[in-house]
């Protein structure tokens, strides 16, 4: 029943609240990513756009006004990760705050030595498992790929936390998961200075995720060439090739993300 009334929601959505043909064109045209996409997927994203905007509630902080051009930017880079997924892998939040640049939130973290550590740095982005999902304007726009990154960290929490595993598809044996993110990440930890991707990516598992999901997205050779099986087991799990609809590859910049 949940299931019925849910896309009896989406179906109005897209009666009641289409997005106006010019604001979608403008969208796509400024967004880099959009150039490989078929004329069926560009479709599909809008559907999925539409359905995320009609779902999702935004929220500016310290008073800054989201207007319908900022939400529809975030919601085509929401939604291309989940293009061949589904809304129904971001059900289990619902609010998105963007802030005009970076933020600076207090993390209280107690070790296992019993001591206190206070994480005050500046943050481009954050995520929380039943949300919100948090984002830097200004971030986003510099270029870089800051909600892939941050809605993929929803995706890994799918399962309860935020490990670099998102839920598999019947059809992908974990163990070759583990396997390949182990043996990339431990590459990447042990030569971040040699290897051509954001360093972040070696903090942890869901960062490398994260990270290499901003590449697999915005710069699929880059992640091809290096760590081609990481490549082969995020065409499986996002059921999407990049490198083959992207002959090109732009410029891509990482920012301090969480």
């Amino acid at each position: 029943m949940a299931s019925l009334l849910r896309n009896w929601r989406r179906r109005r959505a897209l009666a009641r609240a289409p997005i106006p043909d010019g604001l979608w064109r403008q969208a796509v045209q400024a967004w880099p990513l959009s150039a490989g996409l078929s004329p069926a997927e560009r479709a599909h994203l809008r559907v999925l756009a539409t359905q995320f905007l009609e779902e999702k509630r935004f929220f500016g902080a310290h008073g800054l006004e989201i207007t319908p051009e900022m939400a529809l930017d975030i919601a085509l880079e929401a939604c291309l990760p989940i293009l061949e997924l589904g809304l129904d892998w971001y059900d289990q939040w619902t609010s998105i705050i963007v802030y005009a640049d970076d933020f600076l939130p207090r993390h209280e973290v107690v070790d296992e030595w019993g001591v206190l550590h206070v994480d005050e740095a500046p943050y481009s982005g954050e995520a929380w498992e039943r949300g919100p999902v948090v984002l830097s304007w200004g971030t986003l726009q510099r270029g870089k790929s800051l909600a892939i990154h941050e809605f993929t960290h929803t995706l890994d929490m799918r399962n309860g936390s935020a490990n670099g595993m998102p839920p598999l598809h019947r059809d992908m044996p974990p163990r070759d998961w583990t396997r390949i993110m182990t043996t990339a990440y431990d590459d990447l930890q042990r030569h971040t200075d040699t290897r051509p991707f954001d360093p972040y990516a070696a903090q942890d598992p869901a960062e490398f995720f994260a990270v290499m999901s901003e590449y697999f997205f915005a710069h699929p050779r880059l992640l091809a060439e290096h760590y081609p099986e990481v490549y082969g087991q995020f065409r499986r799990f996002f059921r999407q090739d990049p490198l083959a609809r992207m002959p090109w590859e732009g410029d891509m910049a990482t920012g301090r993300t969480a």
